[in-house]
């Protein structure tokens, strides 16, 4: 007797799987990326279809990617990465530090927009 196996993968559309050099690397596409960054540099290049975001340090290219897609409906042309380096403050005079990160340019196609507020 032989029994079928029943296909029990289910998409998910906030989680996705994808395997990559035989590790199954399982991420969710909510925590890629973490919040739009409005700053006036990213607001003016906003007209020129290239928006900023802060994402999670451990993100690359390709979960951006995916994340982009699922979250604003739009396909990114190119993806730039850049480090944010950790910066000591002196507030009312006690020692701190800001934390870093990686901030992302996203650039889309000239009628593609994305609506941050």
């Amino acid at each position: 007797m032989l029994e079928k196996k029943k296909n029990t993968t289910e998409k998910v559309a906030s989680s996705t799987t994808r395997q990559r050099g035989g590790n199954n690397v399982a991420y969710n596409l909510d925590r890629i990326i973490i919040k739009p960054r409005v700053t006036e540099k990213a607001t003016a290049s906003a007209e020129k279809s290239v928006f900023v975001f802060d994402v999670a340090s451990d993100a690359n290219k390709f979960q951006i990617r995916e994340a982009i897609k699922s979250l604003y409906k739009v396909e990114p042309v190119k993806i730039n990465i850049t480090r944010v380096s950790a910066k000591r403050i002196f507030y009312r005079g006690k020692k701190g530090v800001k934390p870093g990160g990686k901030k992302v340019y996203v650039y889309l196609k000239k009628g593609d927009k994305i609506n941050i507020m």
